[in-house]
C-alpha cells in the first residue's frame, strides 16, 4: 500500500483569494487568467523552486471533466510526478478548475455586464 500525501492544506490557503478573483472576474478570459495564476501559485507553495511551473502548464478547459489539461513538459518532471500519481493533487485541481468553469459558464452567459463594463 503506497503511502497517499495530501494538498488539501495549499488550496485552502489559497482558495479565499481565488474565489474573491473570480468574483472580480470580468470576461471569461479574467476566469482563465486568475485560474492560470491561481494554480501557480499553488504550485510554488507546494514544490518552492524544486518544479519550473509555467502558466500555460496548466490550463483550464470547458469540456469535459476534469476541467483542465496538463502540459506534457510538466507531467515529465520526476517531483511532479510523484506528487501527481500518490495525492489528492488531481482532485485539488478539479475542484478548482471546477469553481473557475462555473464563474466562466456565468460570464459567458451573460455577456452585457461585461461589455457595459468595458464601455464605462
Amino acid at each position: 500500500m503506497t503511502k497517499q500525501f495530501s494538498f488539501t492544506k495549499y488550496e485552502n490557503e489559497i482558495m479565499a483569494d481565488f474565489r474573491e478573483r473570480l468574483n472580480k472576474a470580468e470576461s471569461t478570459e479574467d476566469v482563465k487568467k486568475f485560474f492560470a495564476y491561481t494554480i501557480k501559485s499553488l504550485m510554488e507553495n507546494i514544490f518552492g523552486d524544486k518544479l519550473d511551473f509555467r502558466l500555460d502548464d496548466v490550463v483550464l478547459t470547458t469540456g469535459e471533466e476534469p476541467y483542465y489539461s496538463l502540459n506534457e513538459r510538466l507531467l515529465k518532471v520526476g517531483e511532479f510526478q510523484g506528487a501527481w500519481s500518490d495525492s489528492d493533487l488531481p482532485r485539488v485541481l478539479a475542484r478548482l478548475a471546477g469553481s473557475a468553469l462555473k464563474r466562466y459558464r456565468h460570464l459567458e452567459k451573460n455577456p452585457g455586464k461585461t461589455e457595459s463594463k468595458i464601455r464605462m
